[in-house]
């Protein structure tokens, strides 16, 4: 797992920023299947209460995932991710978009050869997901 072989229990993980635009929500949409107007529909997002439309939570999991394996440069290496949605990604419909703020802290390496990382996700310095754990297996 060549960028946390290097990292003790306690360290923290190399942090990574990703940007997220509406066309991204609307291809997404397009692979999950779906098609919710919340994700792409700013008047249906506000009249349902939201600040704006968001950014699907299976696809800010994704991106989570993504810089774990990344992180562990094998994605057959991850055994196990999960997590909550805490608060969702406002994404504004501009050039601009949002973004996400990766980050973490490596956990112990386990008897096996396993290793729990802990995720974190901020939009806006504030956290969008809640308890994100992984478990990655080196080869």
């Amino acid at each position: 797992m060549s960028a946390l072989s290097d990292l003790s229990s306690g360290d923290a993980l190399p942090a990574r920023t990703v940007t997220i635009t509406r066309a991204d929500l609307v291809r997404y949409a397009a692979a999950s299947g779906d098609q919710n107007p919340i994700h792409w529909n700013e008047r249906v997002a506000l009249e349902v209460g939201l600040p704006g439309v968001i950014a699907h939570g299976m696809f800010t999991m994704a991106l989570a995932a993504r810089y774990v394996t990344d992180l562990a440069d094998d994605p057959a290496a991850v055994v196990s991710f999960s997590t909550r949605f805490t608060r969702p990604v406002v994404v504004p419909d501009d050039d601009t978009g949002a973004t996400v703020e990766f980050g973490g802290k490596a956990g112990d390496t386990a008897d096996d050869g396993s290793r729990t990382v802990t995720v974190t996700a901020t939009h806006e310095g504030k956290g969008v997901l809640g308890k994100a754990v992984a478990i990655l297996r080196p080869a």
